[in-house]
């Protein structure tokens, strides 16, 4: 007879899990923003690099490129980012945050540590730094594969 699979114990179902937490808790905390958290990593990547190409934004924030125009126009719409066709190429977007979606990224930055820290809160010190270096790990190991 075939082993049964303890699926509530394999890391994907425990990092799915996870994720559905991190979701959860930052939307309870940045609820007065209305975000997601895709949404305010977007805006902290053009504030770390204004400019990017949509196709290039997507990828740094790892999240599909086919669906982040929508997510872009979200932000755009409330003021927090200008589209602007590249001079070189018509075909692509280029971003910038606009001073109005810097000023909310910043506030929201509170509401990301408070996530981050309610997140680890199970865990010791010591955990918390080795949690965050082994997910690092994993993310760098699977950062070459075409899966995002």
């Amino acid at each position: 007879m075939a082993k049964s699979f303890d699926f509530a114990k394999a890391p994907a179902h425990l990092i799915r899990r996870t994720h559905q937490i991190a979701v959860a808790l930052f939307m309870e905390e940045a609820a007065s923003f209305g975000v997601t958290p895709v949404q305010f990593a977007i805006l902290n990547a053009l504030i770390d690099e204004p400019g990017q190409d949509q196709v290039t934004l997507a990828a740094r924030v790892a999240f599909d490129a086919a669906t982040s125009g929508s997510v872009i126009g979200r932000l755009e719409s409330k003021g927090w980012v200008r589209r602007e066709p590249d001079a070189q190429d018509r075909r692509r977007k280029r971003l910038w945050i606009t001073p109005e979606g810097r000023a909310v990224a910043i506030k929201m930055r509170r509401a990301a540590s408070n996530t981050q820290r309610r997140l680890l809160a199970p865990l010791d010190e010591q955990e918390r730094a080795q949690m965050s270096a082994l997910l690092a790990k994993l993310v760098a190991g699977h950062q070459d594969s075409a899966l995002l």
